[in-house]
């Protein structure tokens, strides 16, 4: 079959083409059809097709995320009773309001008990956080090397949260050793002063955190 040929096609009259003609005919056609399909019906469906793997995708990582959830669930549920647990064993440890004297007391108490001299003794302005208040305690005394040591053990294991910071020791005019240091100690607010820090960090949009 020639391009004459091809050119010279009568629609009306294809029925009296030559078999080659039909075929060529045949086959325009069905290019024309293949190509009006996928403009037409096809692209929109191979679009939602990789719309809809990508949901698949995203949805079986979903179900694989709440399937190990599911699983670790009643390990989940005993870390959160451990986690409770330390926190009320935490909070115990915070004095309130009226056990504050009580603690500083223990605090002088445990240096005088290691032979040292305070110099100073100085609590400082309540710094109040969500549910606690933090008071520093800002001390200078004096005594030896060792007896710096033990004061500071026995701070650590006050029946009430109390750290130990900004630790210096040097010699004073006199000779003898002196140690500089703040005492950092907590106590539970009580619940008017709750209900207030809880009205200003609304406020101010913070977020809870504990004793450091």
């Amino acid at each position: 079959m020639e391009l004459s040929d091809l050119r010279n096609i009568d629609l009306k009259d294809l029925a009296n083409a030559s078999p080659p003609v039909k075929m060529a005919v045949l086959a325009v056609f069905f290019v024309i059809v293949l190509f009006g399909g996928y403009w037409f019906v096809w692209s929109s469906q191979l679009t939602a097709l990789g719309a809809s793997q990508q949901e698949e995708l995203s949805l079986r990582d979903s179900f694989r995320n709440k399937k190990q959830q599911a699983v670790n669930l009643d390990i989940y549920k005993q870390q959160l009773v451990d986690i409770n647990r330390s926190f009320g064993a935490l909070l115990k440890q915070l004095p309130n309001r009226s056990q504050m004297d009580a603690l500083l007391s223990d605090i002088n108490q445990a240096g005088l008990n290691r032979g040292l001299q305070f110099e100073l003794f100085k609590p400082g302005a309540e710094t109040p956080k969500d549910f606690y208040a933090e008071l520093p305690i800002n001390i200078r005394v004096t005594g030896s090397y060792h007896d710096f040591g033990a004061f500071a053990s026995d701070i650590a294991q006050l029946s009430r949260i109390a750290t130990l910071h900004d630790v210096s020791i040097g010699v004073d005019k006199d000779g003898g050793l002196y140690m500089n240091a703040v005492i950092e100690t907590y106590r539970y607010l009580d619940e008017d002063e709750l209900a207030a820090q809880s009205k200003l960090n609304k406020k101010h949009g913070k977020t809870g955190s504990g004793p450091k």
